[in-house]
């Protein structure tokens, strides 16, 4: 195991982890909770399918690689990324039930996602040694890879002021930028993990081409399970000209920006810390409802 080192993180830009009880009242939220736009609710609907199970296999993943962890602030970063991550997988799902109260029931796309992480993506009957590593390290990539697009949506949503001007429902976009703002938040930690206890290039392109193969696929037959299953449409088909479209209205992330993403982290200058501002973040972080809610009735909070 190696212990290449990548591009020095910004010291300004850090900040101790931490994770925040959220919860959230689904009752009033409607089933297209952005107005009269099926289409763009389903796409950004298809988090709530795919991050629980993912989540979920990150915490697995990353707790079997704390015993490599050598350097105690990255450990810190660790063990505040687990416990972040444990709470968007939990909110997300905590979605699900209302989606099914609704009419729209996802257990059928779910239990293919988690099949996906705990089969086979999860841990496998491998001895101890060469084996065994070599596996552990190819996840801990592939979860760098798919930080880059979490901490890329993260950056996106905090700044999807068209989301508002079309009457987003306010406790849907309060859970996602909560969850945005923490994955930019905590944005650089998978990346440096990866290169504290690997970095090696050849790894970290072939997992990003894997992950981002896997995400676009999952995101598609993501978008097509809800619009086929929607109650309320006779015909509901997810189309590209759907995301394309909005893309140029601002309420979905444009086709040349995740383009314009790839580049980014392939570079062998890439870090983390180039995305997104952490200012931003801890900014939403302080006026979030859900957030603010979460520090009055934590243990010594006001």
């Amino acid at each position: 195991m190696s212990n290449t080192q990548g591009p020095a993180r910004v010291v300004s830009e850090w900040a101790p982890l931490k994770a925040r009880n959220v919860s959230f009242d689904w009752d009033a939220t409607p089933l297209h909770w952005l107005p009269g736009d099926p289409a763009t609710t389903h796409t950004i609907n298809v988090l709530h399918l795919l991050l629980p199970a993912g989540e979920r296999w990150f915490v697995h993943v990353y707790q079997q690689v704390l015993p490599y962890i050598r350097d105690e602030r990255l450990r810190e970063d660790v063990i505040g990324f687990i416990g972040q991550e444990a709470m968007h997988s939990q909110a997300h799902d905590d979605v699900l039930p209302h989606l099914k109260k609704q009419g729209l029931d996802p257990t059928p796309y779910t239990a293919q996602v988690d099949w996906l992480f705990e089969k086979l993506l999860g841990d496998r009957t491998l001895p101890p040694g060469k084996a065994r590593e070599w596996w552990l390290m190819e996840r801990i990539a592939t979860i760098a890879a798919i930080e880059h697009y979490t901490a890329f949506l993260g950056d996106w949503v905090l700044n999807a002021d068209e989301l508002d001007r079309r009457g987003a429902d306010p406790t849907m976009l309060d859970l996602l930028r909560w969850h945005g703002a923490e994955e930019v938040e905590h944005r650089s930690v998978a990346f440096e993990l990866f290169m504290h206890v690997d970095g090696g290039y050849r790894r970290r392109a072939r997992t990003w081409a894997t992950a981002f193969t896997a995400l676009a696929f999952l995101w598609q037959r993501g978008m097509r399970f809800f619009m086929a299953n929607d109650p309320t449409l006779l015909d509901g088909k997810a189309t590209l000209r759907d995301f394309l479209r909005g893309g140029r209205q601002g309420v979905l992330p444009t086709t040349g920006a995740v383009i314009r993403s790839v580049p980014r982290y392939l570079s062998r200058t890439y870090h983390p810390s180039q995305e997104g501002s952490t200012a931003q973040a801890v900014a939403y972080l302080a006026s979030s409802p859900a957030a603010t809610a979460a520090e009055t009735t934590a243990p010594g909070g006001s």
